[in-house]
């Protein structure tokens, strides 16, 4: 009872002179009432606890880097005068995988430093938890090799060291001296990869022949193209072979003239077949050849990428003077040699030619097929600036190199006037856009008319980065 004087008021647990047991509280319409757990707040379809956990494995993979990957196995297709093909788009899966497991191993080993510098990470402010960032970067990492054993051995060889590369990186090589040239030698690899999945198929270097569907090499008319799958086999199989040709004599005395065609036709099918699974286990000189032939665009890469990690190494307590002038005394030399053709043999016909195979003639006249060949007498000089339009991948390789060296000089040119953080971490987002006219610039360097589509199919992705990174940050 209250006391004389007390400001009445009602109190529904005092009914009757009795106090009344106060009823349970409700559980939150926010809490589960079985297990305790925050329960999901549904806004239309997709709940808000689903959006922000999927935002937080956005900014942990850094999604929008993705769009400079694929340019990489493109690059590197280029690189070898071949054409893309399912085993490239099988090396672009496989660099996606590793490129994300990378990703989610930097976050997992810098999840200490990331607490002090970075707070607002995934990781340290607990919206995924460390061991799930490390699970996914060891599925990433399987899966990514499962792709390219899937593409063939030697796309499995480059992408082993590859993995092995980052992983070594993210663990033990980025806060050293050789952590920037880790991270080259990884996007390097990375193009080879591209590089090595067309010579898996025998889609560069593999001398004239008739292309098969899949974009190997496949007999040609007469008896020479079966001696050459036969061959293939080595020593070890080539009684295999001889015993081939006596069936099937055996079995046109057996069913005559008539089914002669049908029964060369099924042994030779066969002989085929089995040659072509041999050499899609087994790489081949000619695929280390082809390897061979994408170092220098590999090389150019990697010193983009050498630079660009250069300038990042303390983007968060901002840089030094000379990682930002020296990357754009790099972005200065690599501008001058993507604008630049690649010095690589091609017929009349705009396309590649493989080592050994002679120039097509299907264009020349016949009076010019008549002709011994001989040295060819200089062209007329004219303007630079004509010749240049009269040659479509000219402009195009100017263009994208112009497109490289705008993207990138721009904010290494503010990060060397004041190294501050926030122009640093510009600096750095800003080489990682440039990748991408880079890789396009390097696919151009070909000259071939499939390259130059896959350049602009490149360059293309290069407004897309743009779009999803002013959503989430790419550093």
């Amino acid at each position: 009872m209250r006391a004389r004087g007390a400001i009445a008021s009602y109190d529904p647990s005092e009914v009757g002179g009795r106090t009344q047991p106060k009823p349970a509280a409700l559980p939150s319409p926010l809490t589960s009432p079985r297990t305790g757990r925050q329960k999901r707040i549904r806004t239309g379809r997709v709940s808000v606890s689903v959006r922000a956990r999927a935002r937080a494995w956005a900014e942990l993979l850094r999604l929008p880097a993705l769009f400079t990957v694929p340019g990489d196995a493109l690059a590197g297709t280029a690189a070898v005068s071949a054409r893309p093909t399912p085993r490239t788009f099988l090396a672009i899966a496989s660099s996606l995988c590793l490129y994300e497991a990378g990703m989610a191993l930097n976050d997992w080993a810098d999840r200490d430093v990331d607490a002090v510098e970075r707070p607002h990470r995934p990781l340290p402010s607990g919206r995924i938890r460390p061991t799930a960032a490390l699970g996914a970067a060891c599925v990433l990492t399987g899966a990514g090799l499962s792709f390219a054993a899937w593409a063939g051995r030697p796309a499995l060889t480059v992408a082993v060291p590859l993995a092995a590369t980052v992983w070594a990186y993210d663990l033990a090589l980025k806060n050293t001296r050789l952590g920037p040239a880790a991270m080259a030698t990884a996007r390097g690899l990375d193009l080879l990869l591209g590089a090595s999945a067309v010579a898996s198929t025998g889609g560069a270097g593999a001398g004239p022949g008739r292309r098969t569907a899949d974009g190997g090499a496949g007999p040609v008319g007469g008896g020479g193209g079966v001696r050459r799958v036969v061959g293939s086999f080595g020593s070890g199989r080539l009684a295999g072979a001889v015993g081939v040709k006596a069936d099937a004599v055996g079995d046109l005395r057996a069913v005559g003239i008539g089914r002669k065609a049908d029964a060369v036709g099924a042994r030779v099918s066969a002989v085929v077949a089995e040659a072509r699974a041999a050499s899609a286990v087994a790489p081949t000189p000619a695929a280390f050849q082809s390897i061979r032939q994408a170092l220098p665009s590999a090389a150019l890469l990697g010193a983009h990428t050498l630079a660009l990690t250069t300038v990042s190494r303390k983007e968060a307590q901002g840089g030094s003077l000379l990682a930002p002038l020296a990357a754009l005394a790099t972005t200065a030399a690599l501008t001058r040699l993507v604008a630049r053709a690649r010095s690589l043999p091609t017929d009349r016909t705009g396309e590649g030619r493989g080592h050994g195979e002679q120039p097509s003639l299907k264009h020349r006249t016949p009076t010019a097929r008549s002709l011994s060949p001989g040295p060819l007498a200089p062209p007329p000089r004219r303007d630079s600036l004509l010749r240049l339009l009269d040659d479509p991948p000219a402009v195009l390789r100017a263009a994208l190199a112009a497109a490289y060296a705008v993207t990138a000089a721009r904010p290494y040119f503010h990060a060397a006037l004041n190294p501050s953080p926030p122009l640093t971490q510009r600096a750095v987002t800003g080489g990682i856009r440039a990748t991408i006219p880079l890789q396009a610039a390097l696919t151009a360097r070909s000259g071939t008319k499939s390259a130059t589509l896959t350049a602009l199919l490149t360059a293309a992705l290069a407004p897309l980065a743009t779009r999803f990174a002013r959503k989430v940050s790419v550093t």
